[in-house]
């Protein structure tokens, strides 16, 4: 049984809705803020009775600001409003014609270069970032979604300036692609990010433990400690929330690296619980008592069992995902806290590229490439993406036919704990590079899947509407398939009248295959049934052929070709393919 988890997110660039303020004195400016507010259901034109009093309220009551106005006047404007850039809006400006959407304030903090890009991209202009970061596209050390502290500033332009950087950590955290210059200490356990530098020189830490820091650190907090809370009802939140400051701290840890509160389900509406948990920026997670009750913890109690139907709440909720009991059951008058560590989970995102042409390419795709550390992937499909690479990515590359070894390498490299890219053609999960991949992923690692553009959509989009009813993908390799098992497949599909897709149909090693399968579908459809073949849809040598099952030549079709074959009810209608939504023909 899962647990329940009522979700209180931290503020992270990038992640969740965010309300947007426009702002616009002129005409275009407001044709191009109504553009956005149309593309955009969080996005509204504020009104007021002049400019300066609508720039003033979108900064007080939105997430982010797009003025369509000049820089000069939105600075005269905001400049006394201005407190931290981690709680500031992003503000982006976009000049009278939407030629370029400047990130003003709150820069990758803020997420303002990010709304650049987004409102670039919907205003056809051109985003205009001048982050040091950004610009020379490394990832700003106040990006990477975790609390940070200490001389963010300096360790920024050390990383900059090409100067030496350590990454000291506590063990393996899916961190994504650092530039040479900063190297990567192997973890050493508990001790190794303790205490001041020894060495001198610039450093970046990542730990949950409290430790000094100089002018030349940053410490990074990962999301480590799960804390198990038990209580009275009607608790104050006060109270819990000083039981548990007071328990990190004596055992030297930092609250910042909490990933959430755990408790029994009974607790789930207890206010005062639930209300440290908002004030801490975390979730609550919930688990029934019978599931906290199979926990091994070592203090457990039989009054605890009697009063809730398990011997422990904090200590059990603190380990049922498995850790390292930091903090033993502590109480208060009404209140019981225990804190464990949480070992680091690798990340594995499964990445399908598209079918070919970077404007199919999904913006999660691309986001996912850049946060990883690792990529793995076909040769000619990482030769498609090196530019959107970070400095410093590894790449694990290799030729056709070691799809079992490419699966294999990217699981090793999430379950040691990095942030892994495994990428493939079209959408990973169609005769791709998911299936054998998450045959050997378990419950050590997270596993993101970013859906593609399949080659059959791409060329469905080509030949016009063929897949418009009821339609099969069929595979005609039989490297992991005996040809028996296919021809079945292939005859159950013709008898059932279904439009089908066939991937793989033919190659120098597999000449006649492609030939008996169309004779198969012919012995159920008309002589006039169409059948389209597309050839590296959306590539520079993209080719569409039309035919039919009577005059249909295989041998046009390659490795690089899929083949699309037409139901009893498809047609061609001004040279496209088109297989109506209902079953009788309109047409």
């Amino acid at each position: 049984m899962t647990g329940i988890a009522v979700h209180r997110h931290r503020d992270t660039p990038g992640t969740g809705p965010h309300r947007i303020g426009l702002v616009a004195a002129t005409a275009a400016g407001r044709r191009h803020a109504r553009t956005l507010a149309a593309a955009w259901p969080h996005a509204r034109l504020v009104e007021a009775d002049g400019v300066a009093d609508a720039l003033r309220t979108a900064w007080t009551e939105y997430d982010a600001v797009v003025a369509f106005l000049a820089t000069g006047a939105v600075v005269r404007v905001l400049a006394p409003l201005l407190g931290d850039k981690r709680t500031d809006p992003a503000v982006v400006v976009v000049d009278e014609a939407a030629r370029h959407a400047v990130a003003l304030l709150g820069g990758h903090a803020g997420g303002a270069n990010t709304l650049a890009v987004e409102v670039a991209a919907v205003l056809d202009a051109r985003p205009v970032v001048t982050t040091a970061t950004d610009a020379v596209d490394l990832p700003g050390l106040d990006t990477l979604g975790w609390p940070v502290e200490g001389a963010v500033a300096a360790v920024s332009r050390a990383i900059l300036d090409g100067e030496p950087v350590r990454l000291v950590t506590d063990a393996v955290w899916p961190l994504p692609a650092l530039p040479p210059n900063v190297h990567r200490e192997p973890p050493a356990g508990e001790h190794r990010a303790v205490g001041p530098d020894q060495e001198g020189g610039y450093r970046v830490l990542v730990t949950d433990r409290v430790v000094p820091v100089d002018d030349r650190t940053v410490v990074l907090r990962p999301p480590s400690l799960v804390a198990g809370v038990g209580s009275s009802r009607g608790v104050p939140a006060a109270e819990v929330e000083v039981l548990l400051r007071r328990a990190l701290a004596d055992a030297g840890l930092s609250p910042a690296s909490l990933s959430c509160l755990a408790s029994v389900d009974v607790k789930a509406d207890e206010e005062g619980i639930r209300a440290t948990a908002d004030a801490l920026g975390v979730p609550l997670r919930t688990w029934p008592a019978a599931e906290l009750a199979t926990v091994d913890v070592p203090h457990p109690s039989e009054v605890v069992r009697a009063a809730v139907g398990t011997p422990s709440v904090a200590e059990a909720a603190a380990l049922r995902d498995g850790g390292t009991l930091l903090v033993p059951k502590t109480a208060s008058a009404m209140a019981t806290v225990a804190v464990a560590r949480h070992a680091p989970r690798g990340r594995l995102a499964i990445v399908g590229l598209g079918p070919g042409a970077a404007d199919l390419r999904t913006p999660r795709a691309v986001a996912e490439l850049r946060r990883a550390a690792v990529v793995v992937g076909l040769d000619q499909y990482v030769d498609q993406v090196r530019d959107l690479l970070r400095p410093g990515t590894r790449v694990l590359a290799s030729g056709l036919g070691a799809e079992e070894e490419r699966a294999r390498s990217a699981v090793v490299e999430a379950t040691a704990g990095q942030a892994v890219a495994l990428i493939g053609s079209g959408d990973a999960g169609v005769y791709a590079m998911a299936s054998p991949a998450l045959e050997y992923a378990d419950e050590r690692i997270d596993v993101v899947g970013v859906p593609g553009v399949t080659a059959a959509l791409a060329a469905a989009a080509l030949l016009g509407a063929p897949i418009g009813h009821d339609h099969v993908y069929l595979s005609l390799s039989d490297l992991h398939t005996p040809w028996a098992v296919i021809e079945r497949r292939v005859a159950a599909a013709a008898e059932a009248d279904l439009v089908a897709l066939l991937y793989n149909p033919r190659s120098r090693a597999r000449d006649w295959q492609l030939g008996a399968v169309l004779a198969t579908f012919a012995a159920h459809r008309p002589p006039q049934t169409p059948v389209g073949v597309v050839r590296n849809a959306s590539r520079p040598d993209e080719r569409v052929h039309l035919a039919t099952l009577a005059t249909f030549d295989p041998s046009v079709v390659d490795m690089y070709g899929l083949v699309v074959v037409g139901s009893s009810q498809t047609r061609l209608v001004g040279g496209r393919m088109v297989t109506p939504r209902g079953y009788r023909w309109r047409g």
